[in-house]
């Protein structure tokens, strides 16, 4: 028997929600991807740690509140906790992978699209790993075709989304990318339940595996990654160089040491030039100040 699937159960507010979410871990997490591009190396491992959390906590939350509004009319659905979890630690893992090759190894083509399609791939291996903690009374069955959509937009995803990290400054341009990945995640995540059909299986329904009602066990895994998203978003508004993205973000770090001189710039075919030791200039001549040797004394006229 063909069970009566509904993705939409509440409205446009699953929709919606889910996809503020999606827009709020991408954002955190391509400003902490982007920041520790900034970053010395031994802050390096933390802000992209934190980027690829945020990144990971988003995309999950963003699953788990459209699953919300999925149900099957003819039998009742709940969620097998181990797998739930194990879902969240994939994303979270396999996101983290592709942040990190980017972070370390920078915007080469391959580089990007090395870590684009493992990046997507873990975002499609969360959401169907996802899909089968779903416990019912039937089986899931998955359109091939549409599935391949599914993983090609996550992957498309992906690598843009790690392109505009690594590409680009300032607040608002990141902002915009931020909107994007969200759009194409959701995309994603709603593609792959249109490939979704419900057999159902004879017999009465069943509660799940671990026998709890959804609700009572869908807020609590909730309640972890979404205060873990206002933590992040707490330390990002913290941080003056992830907000203005404009001034001292922007300058090399040669500049802010002050090395830009024009003697001290590496041109084409020039030898570099260093600056000599300080002198002192005086009317008597000129003498090392590194050395210890005092000026000469002027004239007595002069002293006059």
């Amino acid at each position: 028997m063909q069970g009566t699937v509904d993705g939409f159960s509440y409205g446009v507010f699953t929709p919606i929600a889910a996809f503020v979410m999606a827009c709020l871990g991408s954002a955190l997490g391509l400003r902490c991807v982007t920041r520790s591009l900034r970053a010395a190396q031994s802050f390096r491992p933390g802000w992209l740690s934190l980027g690829a959390a945020s990144i990971g906590c988003g995309i999950w939350t963003m699953h788990f509140i459209a699953m919300m509004g999925f149900q099957v009319r003819e039998t009742p659905i709940s969620h097998d906790v181990p797998l739930t979890v194990a879902s969240l630690a994939v994303a979270v893992l396999v996101v983290g992978a592709g942040v990190f090759i980017v972070g370390y190894l920078g915007s080469a083509p391959a580089v990007l699209i090395t870590a684009g399609v493992i990046t997507g791939l873990g975002v499609a291996a969360m959401h169907y790993l996802g899909m089968a903690g779903l416990s019912l009374e039937g089986q899931l069955h998955y359109d091939t075709m549409i599935v391949t959509i599914s993983v090609v937009i996550a992957v498309v995803a992906a690598t843009a989304a790690l392109w505009a990290a690594v590409s680009v400054r300032g607040f608002f341009p990141s902002l915009l990318a931020s909107l994007i990945m969200g759009v194409a995640v959701t995309a994603m995540h709603y593609t792959g339940m249109a490939a979704v059909s419900v057999h159902l299986a004879g017999g009465a329904p069943r509660t799940g595996a671990s026998g709890d009602a959804l609700p009572s066990i869908m807020f609590p895994m909730l309640l972890g990654p979404v205060v873990f998203l206002v933590l992040a978003g707490v330390i990002v508004m913290f941080d003056p160089l992830l907000i203005l993205g404009d001034g001292e973000w922007n300058e090399t770090p040669a500049r802010k040491r002050g090395t830009n001189r024009p003697e001290l710039t590496d041109a084409p075919g020039a030898a570099r030039t260093m600056p000599g030791p300080p002198t002192w200039t005086g009317m008597g001549g000129t003498a090392n100040r590194d050395a210890g040797t005092p000026p000469p004394e002027p004239p007595r006229s002069a002293r006059w």
